[in-house]
């Protein structure tokens, strides 16, 4: 029997009892999916049971073409209804160079919502499993392929499986294995077993799905282990939506001389946290053979992307055996008394409407006040709109020195992991290496878990920690004051804490492709999809990092981080009225409404105008427009419009009088839906300006 990581298909992967619609095995026909017309075609091979897209088509070989960049096929499954949790499991291979991603496509959406994607090549076939959440409203499912340049690069799909139910789950009767794989080692491994095959030593008794010889099972056995503490770990798929309730599974465990089983989460740093081990009283009931089938059902809360591992650890030959079997998963919890997934929203804060769950702890002297700036030439704004409220600490002069100001958060749960993110912000003219901090309190004990590093002033800097809570803790933000000249005045904007670890990606979806979530960008990884016009402007848009060339004029830093990269007009190179014009990709039209959200710099005595237009295929209607200095800082604006067309957004700068003109964009962000505080109204055929 061979490691279920040398496992490769039979011809076809068996169709499971209890497939949904938009599941296809290619035999002989697409299963009603269709090829979108825009892109290049995927191609039905019947004599291998796949479609694929390849980079390099027949004509263009004939002619010597070579490579042929850019070239993407889309595969769009017909309209699915369903109401209940299903799982997709994806058989495909990329050979060569290329990538894979799979989306989900809803009516009223200009962008497409990423399930999962990957760039790895292979030699044959790899399955991928992704979770597909109940749905009230049809859907599409989208696969976009992009082979690499070069010829003989392809992206293929040999097989479809939507079925109902979690991707966590498995009897391990199809020869896919539900995506489950063995992470290889050299003696010890996990091995399928049942189907009447003989195992080693006869052992094993029947499975649990069936309770026969002819279901299968998933077992480890000792008997080729050489060294000292050799680990078997059978690994399920990757999760890609938060989700948390019971997992259960059944096992078989014998116990010679030893074997640890446990079973852990992992998420996508390869960080284990404990989720299950067998408790003593269990232990004292083994035998030296397999006996009945044992349930478990744990709790599982993963709002973060994690794959479970069953993991077992041999001291020796004769560590006895141990087999898995059904599991499976519900998002109700096990137990009636488990508490819910923890909401670390409770301890964010943009200060906009008050302290939210933060208190002062007025005793150690200085308090942090809340203020607000309106739009001007001189102080910077708030971070989150540019003209809300922040807070400040330090910031009048007392003749009292030594003191702190202490801003103390809500209780957080103990014994898990979160990420606290916030924006800083240096002023005055003093400065300090004390001017803020964060401690980690629990109890009476308080650990420091972020100090302030970069130095840099009139901007807002993006910070953040990962920290572990053993106990109850609180987050607290000091800043210290020892002197007159020893004392630097910070501000402090959008705190955000959310569960897992800070490096994590910021979408459950996301996968070896790090590119944004479609309709987001901030510039930090290039222009994500957007593009420039290169027929009707005078230059481009120019990607920035720090401030402008030329003084008085342009942003200090970006919106995004303060140390990042932002698009912008350079007016020192331009002549006045000449433009400069960012288009989005195509976005598909929608009966509903849709919210554009994005922040602008306007500062300079010679600005021009800034503008968004909505291109419906030549027509050009004008949604918003600003004209003229505005502010020394970032401003944030929503626009919110209907198109039920193809459409493009575009952003149009126009070099003002001067060259301190320079107009700079960050943080683009569209959305389904009507904007949550609208700034800016517009249908087609109108224009507003901000006040």
């Amino acid at each position: 029997m061979l490691p279920l990581c040398l496992l490769t298909f039979a011809a076809v992967v068996q169709a499971h009892n209890q497939l949904l619609p938009g599941s296809c095995s290619f035999e002989s026909s697409t299963c009603e999916y269709t090829s979108d017309s825009d892109f290049a075609s995927w191609t039905l091979h019947k004599d291998g049971h796949f479609v694929a897209v390849d980079s390099v088509d027949e004509q263009d070989a004939e002619r010597g073409a070579g490579e042929k960049p850019g070239l993407t096929g889309v595969l769009l499954s017909p309209a699915l209804e369903q109401s209940e949790w299903s799982c997709l499991r994806l058989v495909y291979q990329i050979t060569g160079s290329g990538s894979l991603e799979v989306l989900q496509r809803s009516e009223g959406r200009s962008f497409d919502r990423p399930l999962w994607s990957s760039r790895a090549p292979s030699d044959s076939w790899v399955i991928s499993s992704m979770d597909l959440q109940n749905n009230t409203e049809p859907y599409r499912v989208v696969i976009e392929g992009k082979p690499g340049g070069s010829p003989g690069s392809s992206v293929a799909i040999f097989e479809i499986h939507i079925s109902p139910g979690f991707c966590l789950e498995c009897d391990f009767e199809e020869s896919h294995l539900c995506g489950y794989s063995n992470q290889w080692n050299a003696n010890v491994n996990w091995y399928v077993g049942g189907g009447e095959v003989q195992l080693l030593h006869n052992g094993l008794l029947d499975d649990h799905t069936f309770q026969n010889r002819t279901g299968h099972l998933m077992y480890v056995d000792s008997i080729y282990a050489k060294t000292f503490k050799e680990v078997a770990k059978l690994v399920s798929p990757m999760t890609t939506v938060p989700m948390s309730g019971c997992l259960s599974f059944q096992y078989q465990r014998s116990v010679e001389r030893g074997n640890l089983f446990s079973v852990y989460t992992r998420d996508r740093l390869g960080q284990y946290q404990e989720l299950w081990r067998p408790e003593l009283e269990q232990q004292s009931e083994w035998s030296g053979t397999l006996g009945e089938w044992i349930p478990v059902q744990v709790d599982l809360k993963a709002p973060y992307s994690v794959q479970v591992v069953f993991e077992v650890t041999f001291n020796s030959p004769r560590g006895g055996r141990v087999a898995v079997d059904d599991i499976s998963f519900s998002s109700e919890f096990c137990s009636s008394d488990t508490e819910p997934t923890f909401d670390p929203s409770v301890a964010s804060c943009d200060f906009e409407s008050g302290f939210c769950s933060y208190t002062q702890d007025q005793v150690t002297g200085s308090s942090w006040r809340r203020v607000s700036v309106k739009p001007n030439i001189f102080r910077n704004g708030d971070h989150t709109t540019g003209a809300g409220s922040f807070l400040l600490a330090n910031s009048r002069l007392s003749p009292r020195s030594g003191y702190v100001s202490r801003l103390e958060g809500p209780t957080l749960p103990g014994n898990m992991k979160y990420c606290l993110s916030f924006y800083f912000s240096l002023r005055g003219f003093n400065q300090t290496d004390q001017a803020l901090a964060v401690y980690l309190q629990s109890g009476s004990s308080q650990e420091k878990i972020w100090s302030q590093g970069e130095k840099s002033r009139g901007i807002w800097i993006a910070a953040d920690s990962t920290f572990h809570t053993s106990q109850p803790s609180k987050v607290v933000f000091i800043s210290t004051c020892r002197s007159f000249w020893d004392c630097g005045s910070v501000a402090l904007d959008d705190i955000s804490v959310k569960l897992g670890d800070c490096e994590l990606p910021a979408t459950a979806a996301a996968d070896s492709l790090s590119s944004p979530l479609p309709g987001h960008c901030g510039f930090e990884a290039g222009l994500c999809g957007y593009t420039q016009d290169k027929q009707s402007d005078a230059a481009d848009w120019e990607l920035r990092r720090g401030p402008t060339p030329t003084s008085y004029t342009g942003p200090r830093g970006d919106h995004t981080a303060g140390l990042g990269y932002y698009l912008y007009l350079e007016a020192s190179t331009m002549l006045s009225g000449q433009s400069v014009r960012l288009l989005s990709r195509p976005l598909r039209g929608s009966r509903g409404s849709q919210c554009l959200s994005f922040y602008y710099h306007m500062y300079g005595s010679g600005t021009g105008r800034l503008g968004v237009h909505l291109d419906n295929g030549g027509d050009d209607v004008l949604l918003w427009q600003q004209s003229g200095e505005q502010s020394i800082a970032w401003l944030r604006a929503r626009v919110e419009y209907q198109s039920d067309s193809l459409h493009q957004l575009v952003f149009e700068a126009t070099r003002g009088s001067s060259v301190r003109g320079d107009i700079a964009i960050d943080d683009i962000t569209l959305e389904g839906g009507p904007c949550p505080e609208i700034e800016i109204q517009a249908t087609v055929g109108t224009s507003n300006e901000i006040e």
